[in-house]
């Protein structure tokens, strides 16, 4: 998948492609990159979640894959037919999303999981162009606050006037946006979100991706 996806040494963030260098360095046989979004761009869903994880999907390639939080969001979109097959931590094992497309809005892992504003800001242009080219795109479920409000950005909608809120959705002309904490070991550990919580979320998001089925 290829929509608007930075070169694969991309260096508009000086910070992240320096932690990237050094990541390679320590974990050789990682993919160190920026990691391109996983699925179709004829999907009716783009889930859009924080950035790869260190010695997740930094490691495997894919979003989520790997990552603690990718256990629970690949179960629960298997469980919503939003995907098929088996989720084995691979970015290889063959796995396959249905209708949906996940990306992160920074591409690449950041130093303690913390992207500075500038750097969530130069990579909103990657996801500006991902909504951009997905014809099909009817609803995004951002995952978490930063993802949240960079989706409101890169669709101008202002943030004032749709706060981030669990489970609360807007429209914006032929898109809604839901929005759900991130599904993150430490939210769940903390109950901050429960699995319940995130299976009604899912299920809400794909009813507004495609309120047909």
């Amino acid at each position: 998948m290829n929509l608007g996806e930075p070169p694969r040494n991309c260096s508009f963030c000086p910070r992240l492609a320096e932690f990237r260098g050094a990541n390679a360095k320590a974990y050789p046989d990682y993919f160190n990159g920026p990691v391109p979004a996983f699925g179709s761009r004829e999907a009716r869903l783009l889930i859009v979640g924080l950035a790869p994880g260190l010695k997740g999907a930094n490691r495997t390639g894919r979003p989520f894959t790997g990552d603690w939080a990718g256990d629970l969001l690949f179960a629960t979109l298997l469980k919503h037919g939003l995907a098929k097959g088996a989720y084995c931590e691979r970015a290889d094992d063959g796995l396959t999303l249905l209708e949906c497309t996940i990306t992160n809005a920074v591409r690449c892992v950041p130093p303690e999981n913390k992207p500075t504003p500038a750097e969530i800001k130069t990579c909103r242009k990657f996801l500006t162009a991902q909504i951009s080219a997905m014809p099909r795109l009817r609803a995004i479920l951002a995952l978490g606050k930063i993802a949240h409000d960079s989706v409101c950005d890169a669709l101008g909608m202002k943030k004032s006037g749709h706060p981030f809120k669990h489970g609360v959705a807007y429209k914006l002309e032929r898109l809604a946006l839901i929005s759900s904490y991130h599904c993150s070991r430490y939210n769940t550990n903390t109950g901050v979100l429960t699995e319940a919580m995130f299976d009604d979320v899912v299920k809400r998001a794909k009813l507004l991706a495609m309120p047909q089925i």
